[in-house]
């Protein structure tokens, strides 16, 4: 990948868990699918919790107060606490607490989550753009947001109030499949009211900013499933990422991804943080993983070999990614992807 295999002193390779200090865990479609545990997470964090690793939980979804989802995960038999998670709630309300005054009314769309992290920044949570706030906070509310909210919303931005936005992801996984996230929504007021919104969470610094303030982590590695959210945060803010193809993103999607968006290391679930990463080797033209050579050729990706799928996959990755250097590889990869069983 972009950065290969760490190798301790006595030429041993090291396991992820070992080699970072913090896991700052994405949630949604890392840990959890739809309320459920995604397979080999449960024991995968438990493994590199008792072996030192620091496990933070780091979260676009601005739904839910920390404490329940400390309790969620503690359900599902990762114990946590809520000073375990950080929210984009979390990060917006620092951001609307650094530009208005203490104690001032700020219009909620969203959840109790955000309610509750905007009154930790001593900020007052209204419902109506008639009750005098002086900003405009929009987080996911759930399935069951109400337009009246959106409207809401409207009109206060209409009226010349500032605009905050907890995160823009367009979709978000569920049990059922993808469903719009709290960006679909943020696109209706946006239509609405032409403005342009001050936007917190990643992959953007102030969520960056929340996450090093609150967990202290020297050496993170940032863990997720998403390529502009996750990859592209850690990107930003000049830290390692491991992708896990648990959730949205698929490996055509991996290989054809711009520089900001290429992970340090790709795994199939959280098991990888368990393991030393497999080294890819290359010399500018063919690159080298297990058992499998990739390369480009006429401008097509070539892969001959055989053994694991992903090892064929980051052998894919890093013959497309330096082909197209700091642009995107757009030529059509299914033969290649289909070769290794992806």
């Amino acid at each position: 990948m972009t950065r290969q295999t760490r190798t301790s002193p006595d030429g041993m390779k090291t396991a992820l868990s070992e080699t970072y200090d913090t896991a700052l865990l994405d949630l949604d479609g890392v840990v959890y699918a739809g309320g459920e545990a995604i397979d080999h997470a449960v024991k995968s964090l438990g493994t590199a919790r008792d072996g030192g690793m620091h496990l933070a939980y780091v979260t676009n979804n601005a739904l839910r107060p920390p404490d329940a989802v400390a309790r969620h995960l503690t359900e599902l038999g990762v114990p946590a606490d809520a000073a375990d998670v950080i929210t984009s709630a979390q990060a917006v309300s620092r951001l609307i607490a650094d530009q208005v005054p203490p104690g001032a009314r700020v219009l909620v769309i969203g959840g109790e989550g955000l309610r509750l992290a905007l009154r930790e920044r001593g900020l007052v949570p209204v419902d109506s753009a008639d009750d005098s706030p002086v900003a405009v906070a929009q987080g996911y509310g759930g399935p069951d947001m109400t337009w009246a909210r959106f409207a809401e919303a409207g009109y206060a931005i209409n009226n010349g109030l500032p605009w905050f936005v907890s995160n823009t992801d367009l979709t978000i996984p569920s049990a059922r499949g993808i469903a719009p996230g709290n960006g679909a929504a943020v696109e209706v007021v946006r239509i609405a009211t032409g403005a342009e919104p001050q936007v917190a969470g990643k992959p953007l610094p102030p969520m960056h900013r929340e996450t090093v303030l609150r967990t202290g982590a020297e050496r993170p590695l940032v863990v997720g499933d998403r390529l502009d959210t996750d990859i592209e945060g850690a990107f930003n803010g000049g830290v390692d990422s491991l992708l896990v193809l648990t959730g949205v993103t698929d490996a055509a999607q991996l290989l054809a991804a711009p520089p900001e968006h290429r992970p340090t290391y790709v795994d199939a679930d959280l098991r990888g943080l368990l393991t030393a990463q497999p080294e890819v080797t290359g010399d500018g033209g063919a690159f080298r993983c297990g058992g499998w050579t990739a390369s480009v050729q006429d401008g097509q990706t070539v892969v001959e070999g055989d053994g694991e799928p992903l090892d064929g996959l980051r052998a894919l990755c890093a013959a497309a990614w330096t082909y197209a250097g700091d642009g995107t590889y757009g030529a059509g990869a299914g033969d290649a992807l289909s070769r290794i069983g992806l």
